[in-house]
């Protein structure tokens, strides 16, 4: 049986196309790890071919299931002012007001919440005042963002993507 075929994996074997087999959990929990680890060393943990390493992590980019970067410290690259925002808005509008929070340069994280916010937001800003931009001419002239509550961060204490799979 070929590496890349191994019993249980594939759609030949009854699983659906969008499931992660048990090679591709392993797969990217070495990637979690170090995402930098080169696929011959994963390929030899695992008993499998290098070509079956990467084959099986290009289809897992390709399918959205997983993402390979390089995750920095923005104030380690001359930002200031790193935040998370609350925001609540219009019901009838929360989706389209965060797709278009979704699309400003200053945010890299969005999501929609079922809680005291609607929305939370992380903000990346040069500084203050560039945060303070953000703010004003941004973010609170959506239409529908009734309200907002921004947390400034003093200091990131933990910041992990490894949570394995299940």
């Amino acid at each position: 049986m070929s590496e890349g075929r191994q019993r249980g994996t594939g759609p030949r074997n009854g699983r659906a196309a969008g499931e992660v087999s048990d090679l591709d959990k392993r797969i990217i929990e070495h990637l979690q790890e170090d995402g930098r680890r080169p696929f011959t060393q994963i390929a030899a943990d695992l008993g499998v071919s290098e070509a079956a390493v990467r084959a099986r992590t290009n289809r897992l980019i390709e399918r959205g299931i997983m993402q390979v970067v390089g995750v920095t410290d923005p104030l380690k690259l001359g930002f200031q002012q790193w935040a998370m925002i609350g925001i609540r808005c219009e019901a009838s509008r929360l989706i389209e007001v965060a797709e278009e929070i979704a699309a400003f340069p200053e945010t890299d994280y969005v999501v929609v919440t079922a809680g005291s916010y609607d929305i939370l937001v992380e903000c990346v800003a040069e500084d203050n005042e560039a945060l303070l931009r953000f703010l004003s001419e941004k973010l609170r002239k959506i239409q529908g963002v009734r309200e907002t509550e921004t947390f400034v961060y003093l200091r990131l204490m933990k910041q992990s993507y490894q949570w394995g799979t299940r």
